[in-house]
């Protein structure tokens, strides 16, 4: 599929680097004139003749005038990046500069390249295998430390281990079905279905584990939506500021300050946190814009991963707590916790032992915030970035996940019933193809042009 795909022969150029005004700007070439290019507006041409993984001092010259003093470094095929020739340049970075540099490489002959088109021939010229591929891009878009170790792991070929391992033991199976319907008539087994059972079965909790990763993988990748809800002046905003350890939102006295919702990103030990500071919630107002917040704030709590139930622990009740936790939000997405507790506790609070899990704070003077962002952390992610082994953060592999495991329930439930291998094969070349969906061993055009369509130009 690869090869036919890989019909390319002409060669690409992008800014590598982010456009604008820099110390210095990185050029790329990739193709099969790479060289020849670079050489035919270099100062010290011949470049061909050159090592490959050397690095060149010269200028660009075009016509006679020199448009830079520049560092070449060149990669032959197929020990590159994209598994062709490839050159580097790196040029002052001035935009005219690199603007000018650009068009003459156009000028003679490279072509522009499309948004992640580096990329894509490397996978396309077998480099990388398409988990790689899109690990690529996660790794340039990571924000956090979770994110970039998860991206690497998988750019190291983590998962495509993972999936190499099943697809092999699939392969195994279906061969030696194979080779029982050439010997159908001589009634000859060479497959065992209670190994066989085995291995399903072994496959089928392999894909489970990576699909409920998946939970866990969507937080690293995309971050939490954490809504900030509770009665006007509980101090929403107050523990805003606090968490982001500056004045952020508008502090007041005056109950119904916060008339919008106010959001702030934060980073907690590796994963983002998208904090929403809502409108005070309280059964009635005259205030329009008021009532307006508090309608949008609702809309705030349906739609955040954690909600941050916040109220005044010197005058809220057991009782009181007791209804919100009926009222507000499914139970496994609530965080009580109390504040003000520099003033005082409600002594109802304290004594009711179901009440254990509210973090009490004071979020005016910053006390106890460690405690509720290690809970915020502990109910989000647990332990789960301690563990070895993939974590799945690509809705697209979580899709074709989906699909093998139906698949896999398929050949299950054909050896229960004892189905012909005719039929069996058919089942477990279906969970093949859903297999190399993932890695791209099975792909199309279309759909490598959509992947590597949100590659940034240059990689």
């Amino acid at each position: 599929m690869r090869e036919n795909l890989s019909s390319w022969n002409d060669t690409i150029v992008a800014l590598a680097t982010p456009p604008g005004l820099g110390a210095i700007a990185v050029i790329r070439l990739s193709g099969p004139k790479a060289i020849d290019i670079i050489s035919s507006v270099f100062s010290k041409n011949n470049l061909a003749t050159k090592a490959s993984h050397t690095v060149h001092l010269g200028k660009i010259i075009n016509r006679k005038e020199v448009i830079d003093e520049v560092v070449v470094a060149i990669y032959k095929a197929p020990k590159s990046y994209t598994g062709e020739e490839v050159v580097e340049i790196s040029c002052h970075g001035a935009p005219l500069i690199q603007d000018d540099i650009l068009q003459l490489l156009q000028a003679k002959g490279a072509r522009l390249a499309k948004p992640g088109e580096f990329t894509q021939r490397a996978f396309l010229n077998g480099k990388l295998d398409l988990t790689q591929a899109e690990a690529v891009a996660d790794l340039i878009a990571s924000n956090t430390e979770a994110a970039r170790k998860t991206a690497l792991y998988n750019l190291k070929g983590g998962f495509s281990s993972d999936l190499q391992v099943m697809r092999e033991k699939l392969i195994k199976f279906s061969a030696l079905i194979e080779l029982e319907l050439d010997f159908s008539q001589e009634d000859v087994a060479f497959a065992n279905k209670k190994s066989l059972e085995i291995l399903v079965h072994d496959l089928q909790a392999k894909t489970n584990d990576l699909l409920e990763s998946f939970q866990l993988g969507n937080v690293i990748k995309n971050g939490v939506q954490v809504a900030i809800v509770g009665k006007p002046n509980a101090g929403k905003s107050t523990l805003l500021n606090a968490l982001l350890n500056e004045n952020r939102a508008l502090v007041s006295e005056i109950p119904g300050t916060t008339r919008d919702t106010v959001e702030e990103y934060l980073n907690i030990q590796g994963v983002m946190y998208k904090l929403i500071d809502t409108a005070g919630i309280r059964h009635s107002t005259l205030d329009s814009i008021e009532q307006m917040g508090i309608e949008k704030s609702k809309e705030k709590i349906l739609a955040a991963d954690i909600v941050i139930a916040l109220f005044d622990a010197s005058t809220t009740s057991a009782a009181q707590i007791k209804e919100w936790q009926i009222e507000l939000a499914e139970a496994s997405k609530l965080i009580f916790v109390g504040n003000k507790i520099d003033i005082a506790i409600d002594p109802s609070l304290e004594k009711d032992p179901t009440l254990k899990d509210i973090i009490f704070i004071a979020a005016k003077d910053k006390k106890n915030i460690l405690s509720l962002e290690n809970a915020l952390h502990q109910k989000v992610v647990g332990d789960g970035l301690n563990k070895e082994g993939t974590i799945v953060t690509n809705a697209r592999h979580v899709a074709s996940l989906k699909r093998l495991l139906f698949s896999l329930n398929d050949v299950e439930t054909g050896l229960l019933d004892n189905i012909t291998g005719d039929l069996l094969a058919i089942d477990i070349n279906q969970a093949l193809h859903y297999l190399g969906t993932i890695t791209g061993q099975i792909t199309n055009e279309d759909q490598l042009d959509f992947i590597f369509s949100k590659f940034c130009i240059g990689k």
